[in-house]
């Protein structure tokens, strides 16, 4: 076996064995409910009409399809299986390594520089984000191609192989279409055509002559005009989602001075990787922190640039850093972060190269003896390792994830808030309510915090606290279906049901497909005695959210046992219930009663009292409480009886 290929495979098998630990972590709730545990679309796996939305949708805020059908891939293979997702986020980071390795011996021909830069690329911690959070799928995957893009470019650079140009466009675009930070990859062909690939003339004086520019910038037209179609696209998307921060809400002027500030803090902790969070939070940057972040990203613009004769490798890579970062440095500001780990998986590769060169030939002019050189490089790669090792252990759930984060970083509120919400799926309330009380001290603002607050205060039985903070949240986001129809269920618990309807009716203008209003206002109609009022917006509601088992039990269980013969349908019921329990694979107890609600309803009690056998037997099973109902129900169809109910509530206004 020939030496690169055994260090492609060492440095592959190192990072599979240093990235195993994340086979047994949890999925998370940031970002991951919406890639992952809570989106059908990738729980139901490849099928036509789930690959057509990933190819149409702007849901999360992106269009990056290719990411959504890789997820999908996932789940077809292995259904919801974290471990499972984040393998797969391991082995492309590990096919990334072998790619960047290939890549750079082509480009230089050194192969021990080579494998060293592919090796902090693998072990850094930085790069934990972007391979042990399943969300960011997009980064590792994009980079893949961005790679395989690089391979051919060196290759039609070198070989003026034409189709090998035409396959750096295809792995670009499919690149685009997993994470459209790839926008600035063509800058980067343009960075390899100066140095190495020595495309560029240079005068006597070894400075380039810019006109000889043109050319390269010319051929390369199909890859600028992707990356302008990816630009527009991304806005558009991203402001239609209200991801992108507004100038009024952040001024030009905080987005120049966080811009220097976060370079610095990249350079810093791809030196010194200690303090790693998923969020830091943004805030004003105060002048003792700009002064020299701003004098540091100069000085050392000025020595590459003084340098680029002598030692052209500095100028690539430092404005391969520099370049890679600018979709992602705050001038576009996207969310409430001043920077993240996840941003420096591929500009680190320019940073590790301008490094790794510059430690090598400072080496050779000092004649370090090679013993001693490469076990200086084994040290700095343990301690990579080590801190990786140390870093992996806080992304095992979504509990150690914020508490880390809260613990290296002050003032981070959308930590508490992501804590909060893990204690709450937990059942600690009070500890979660305690979080958000918190993050109420930093950003009172805060229109998920509100929420949040009225969702635990409403599961606490405090129904007027928990309006009142749904109410504050729909005062920060008037436009939000989601937060009229919180209050309006908060209104209708209260007794306020003509309130009630008003807000459902305005979460049904603001989004005509959104189901909880329809499905609300029909409970809603239902309290009041309007029993016929409410029976087609249930069926608006099944037929809106068709996936969903809860709206389609609740909706069977009004349509079996209401005792208003106007509100009843019991073929509706049980076509509905049939497909609840088929959704819920059989196994909800809750579920399973309302299926023999339904055959009641419809005058097939034999199976009404299978039914509502097992349901007891799962709800023994489980150990859940107040099953008392259940015994009743199985007595009613033991005698032939149905199930009957009144949903009307009793604090309703009489009928006229």
């Amino acid at each position: 076996m020939s030496r690169p290929r055994f260090i492609a495979l060492l440095l592959a098998f190192i990072t599979i064995v240093v990235f195993l630990p994340v086979a047994h972590d949890e999925f998370i709730n940031y970002d991951d409910p919406d890639y992952a545990t809570d989106n059908p679309h990738v729980e139901n796996g490849l099928n036509w009409t789930d690959l057509k939305w990933a190819a149409t949708t702007d849901f999360a805020s992106n269009w990056h399809p290719l990411t959504w059908i890789s997820l999908q891939t996932d789940a077809t293979i292995f259904g919801l299986n974290a471990g499972a997702f984040h393998i797969v986020n391991v082995l492309f980071h590990t096919a990334n390594v072998t790619l960047l390795f290939l890549l750079l011996l082509r480009l230089t021909e050194r192969l021990w520089p080579s494998a060293l830069v592919a090796a902090l690329f693998a072990w850094h911690p930085l790069h934990i984000e972007s391979v042990a959070w399943v969300s960011e799928r997009k980064d590792v995957l994009s980079t893949f191609f961005a790679l395989l893009a690089l391979l051919n470019y060196v290759k039609f650079a070198r070989e003026n192989c034409r189709r090998s140009f035409w396959f750096a466009l295809v792995f670009f675009a499919l690149g685009l279409l997993a994470k459209p930070m790839l926008v600035t990859l063509p800058f980067v062909f343009l960075l390899l055509d100066a140095w190495p690939l020595n495309r560029v003339a240079r005068r006597t004086d070894g400075n380039f002559q810019l006109l000889s520019f043109k050319p390269l910038l010319f051929e390369k037209w199909p890859f600028f005009l992707l990356t302008a179609i990816s630009c527009v696209i991304t806005f558009i998307v991203q402001n239609n989602g209200h991801a992108v921060t507004t100038l009024q809400a952040m001024p030009i002027r905080f987005r120049l001075e966080n811009a220097p500030v976060a370079v610095m803090l990249y350079v810093l902790k791809l030196f010194w990787p200690v303090n790693l969070a998923v969020i830091y939070p943004l805030a004003r940057i105060p002048t003792v922190e700009l002064t020299p972040s701003l004098f540091m990203v100069v000085s050392i613009s000025a020595a590459v640039w003084r340098w680029r004769i002598s030692k052209p490798y500095l100028l690539t890579g430092w404005l391969w850093f520099l370049g890679t970062l600018v979709p992602v440095i705050g001038l576009v500001q996207v969310g409430s972060q001043s920077m993240a780990d996840r941003y420096a998986y591929i500009p680190s590769i320019g940073f590790f190269l301008a490094l790794v060169l510059l430690a090598c030939d400072f080496a050779q002019a000092i004649q370090i003896p090679k013993v001693i050189a490469a076990g200086i490089a084994a040290v700095i790669l343990a301690a990579c390792i080590l801190q990786t090792e140390f870093q992996l252990q806080f992304w095992a759930n979504t509990e150690t994830l914020f508490r880390h984060a809260l613990a290296v970083t002050k003032n981070n509120d959308g930590a508490d808030l992501n804590l909060g919400l893990a204690l709450e799926s937990e059942g600690k309330l009070a500890e979660a309510l305690e979080e958000y009380h918190n993050t109420l001290l930093i950003n009172p603002n805060y229109p998920e915090l509100h929420n949040n607050l009225g969702l635990i205060l409403d599961q606490l039985g405090r129904h007027t606290e928990s309006l009142a903070e749904y109410r504050i949240a729909l005062s920060l986001r008037p436009d939000s279906p989601f937060r009229h129809n919180a209050v309006g269920s908060e209104l209708a618990t209260l007794g306020q049901f003509d309130a009630a309807l008003k807000e459902f009716a305005k979460a049904k203008q603001l989004d005509p497909k959104y189901s909880a209003p329809y499905l609300e206002t029909a409970k809603a109609l239902f309290q009041l005695g309007r029993d016929a009022e409410g029976v087609p917006e249930f069926q608006t509601a099944a037929a809106l959210d068709p996936d969903n088992f809860q709206v389609l039990a609740i909706a069977a269980h009004y349509f079996a046992a209401d005792e208003n013969a106007a509100g009843r349908d019991g073929q509706a019921a049980l076509a509905l219930a049939v497909k609840a329990d088929d959704l819920s694979d059989h196994s909800q107890p809750m579920v399973l009663d309302i299926l023999a609600m339904a055959y009641a309803a419809s005058g097939d009690f034999t199976n009404a009292q299978a039914c509502a056998r097992k349901a007891l037997d799962l709800a023994n099973t489980l150990q859940m409480g107040k099953i008392e109902p259940l015994r009743q129900r199985l007595e009613l169809y033991n005698n032939h009886r149905p199930w009957r109910e009144s949903f009307r509530a009793t604090n309703a206004p009489a009928k006229n």
